[in-house]
């Protein structure tokens, strides 16, 4: 009995050996563990060395059957509706989840068919269609998407690389599909006919249409269709990625807004960008401020209205009010055009350094002389210029309601060279057709008339005025300035043939990077004035000028 008892408190104090490996049995959760201490049988040792392969395995390339059985069972679970598990098979079910439930849900996409494609190198490709229904109408879908294969992190096992584009190829991660009304109502575009505007018949227009259906597509009195669309998160709205439509259901019922443009003049416009990829142009009235024509060539922005551009020496007309005012220049009077003129540490010299012996401001302004103008920095203050610009021709003050969204003119202050330079239209300076056209009409009417493109009546908006007007003399000696440049000066030739009660004034402006300056033109004609610009062109007399002179000769 000792020694049986000695065994039982042996048994007490010492683990059981078990083919000479220790071992503790740990139950819990329906499941036992072994933790093994020491050495190992043979045995042991194979299947410690079959895990180490197995999991060397998982970290290796991934096989072609793999990828494919990867994303056979993915696309499977997707087109049974088997959110959850579809998420199970990638590398962030979370995320995968709430998409693929929005899909359904949001995006009301059913009746899906997922058919995979070839794989390579991970990648499987696979085409999608399926219904959109919303209500009673119902749409097909159709589009090409792919997945790609990876080893998940940690256990290595083959997954779906999660990302939104799995879905649809249109989407960035964190943006989603929704069916639904369209976010604005569509709008008809009338002229001032009230014949319909489109872009088929204007192609340049395009960008102005949009523009008008942000601005009244909720107030025209339409209603949306109904359509899917992605909408964008946050960091596509912060890369400025607009929501897409994807495919339109029913079709909304626009509203009408009708517009100032002159159907007649438009197409004139149209014809002179046609081809000239970088060409745009405005032409209003100048006594009322009725925007009649724009057209951009390229298509691909509105320049004419949201460009901003250093609108180089058509710039001289503001700077030449401004120096008449201060009874620093005078028509007729002796005015220093000299080769070169330094100030602020630059030197800034006149096109092929040209100058002007005992010439006047009128000769000055006429042969666009840079140092005629640049000579008189010492005698203005910073802001000199901003005030000319801002009080009288209401530039620079980012209040002009046009009825679609438009880039105002800049007209910083500066000191020192960049202030001598923006005399000229260059250092900060930043101007558009359409505000260098308001800056002729201004000449032509005597005030400042806000550009519009649909008349303050039709929503009641209030538009920017100027706080005051050039003196008589000071508006003579312009409009003077402007008419013999159209007749002698550096305009001579494009406005040739215009005839009539004219004014004009070239411009070029230099920009790094370019080998040839941004040609700019603006002139009035009667009751008309426009302005162009066509970038690196170079002289402005020889590209867009002939552009703005067509069109008011077409004016009549």
């Amino acid at each position: 009995m000792g020694s049986r008892r000695a065994a039982g408190e042996r048994r007490k104090t010492r683990p059981a050996v078990i083919g000479g490996v220790a071992a503790v049995v740990v139950a819990g959760a329906g499941f036992g563990a072994y933790a093994t201490y020491g050495g190992g049988t043979a045995g042991d040792t194979a299947r410690a060395a079959s895990a180490a392969a197995e999991e060397k395995g998982r970290s290796g390339p991934l096989t072609a059957a793999e990828v494919t059985t990867t994303a056979q069972r993915f696309l499977s679970a997707w087109q049974k509706g088997d959110v959850a598990g579809a998420a199970a098979l990638t590398d962030d079910a979370e995320g995968a989840k709430a998409l693929l439930t929005g899909y359904a849900e949001d995006a009301r996409v059913k009746d899906v068919t997922l058919t995979a494609g070839t794989p390579a190198d991970g990648r499987v490709p696979f085409s999608v269609k399926a219904t959109v229904a919303h209500g009673k109408t119902a749409e097909p879908l159709a589009y090409d998407s792919a997945l790609t294969v990876v080893r998940r992190t940690g256990d290595g096992e083959p997954r779906v690389a999660w990302h939104a584009a799995v879905v649809h190829p249109e989407l960035k991660d964190g943006d989603k599909l929704v069916t639904g009304e369209a976010g604005t109502p569509p709008v008809e575009a009338l002229d001032r006919n009230g014949e319909r505007i489109t872009a088929a018949r204007y192609p340049s227009l395009g960008t102005v249409l949009d523009g008008l259906r942000e601005k009244y597509g909720k107030t025209a009195g339409g209603t949306p269709g109904v359509e899917l669309r992605v909408v964008r998160g946050k960091e596509s709205k912060a890369a400025k990625v607009s929501d897409k439509t994807l495919l339109e259901l029913s079709e909304g019922t626009p509203g009408t807004v009708r517009t100032t443009l002159d159907p007649a003049l438009q197409e004139a416009a149209e014809k002179q960008v046609a081809g000239k990829a970088r060409a745009s142009v405005v032409l209003l009235r100048a006594s009322t401020g009725e925007i009649l024509a724009v057209a951009n060539g390229g298509h691909g922005f509105n320049t004419a209205f949201q460009g901003s551009l250093a609108p180089g020496s058509t710039m001289k007309v503001v700077t030449a009010s401004m120096l008449i005012e201060k009874n620093l220049a005078s028509m007729d009077e002796k005015h220093p055009c000299p080769k070169y003129f330094s100030y602020g540490g630059w030197k800034f010299q006149n096109d092929d350094e040209f100058e002007i012996k005992d010439g006047t401001f009128k000769a000055s302004f006429a042969r666009s002389c840079n140092t005629a103008f640049i000579s008189q920095a010492p005698e203005l203050s910073n802001d000199d210029l901003t005030r000319q610009a801002k009080e009288v021709f209401g530039l620079s003050m980012d209040n002009w309601s046009v009825g679609v969204p438009t880039f105002d003119g800049a007209v910083p202050v500066q000191k020192a060279a960049p202030m001598a330079a923006s005399l000229i239209g260059q250092g900060g300076v930043r101007m558009n057709p359409l505000n260098m056209a308001s800056v002729a009409a201004t000449v032509k009417s005597g005030s400042f008339h806000q550009p519009y493109l649909v008349a303050p009546s039709v929503d009641g908006r209030k538009l920017a005025t100027a706080s005051r007007t050039m003196s008589a003399s000071t508006l003579g000696q312009l409009r003077e300035l402007m008419s013999y440049t159209a007749a002698y000066g550096t305009a001579a030739e494009a406005m040739a043939g215009v005839g009539g009660d004219a004014g004009a004034k070239t411009g070029s402006a230099e920009v790094d990077g370019q080998e040839k300056p941004n040609g700019w033109f603006t002139a009035y004609k009667g009751d008309l004035a426009a302005a162009g610009v066509v970038q690196q062109g170079g002289h402005g007399g020889d590209t867009a000028g002939p552009i703005v002179a067509a069109l008011l000769k077409s004016a009549g």
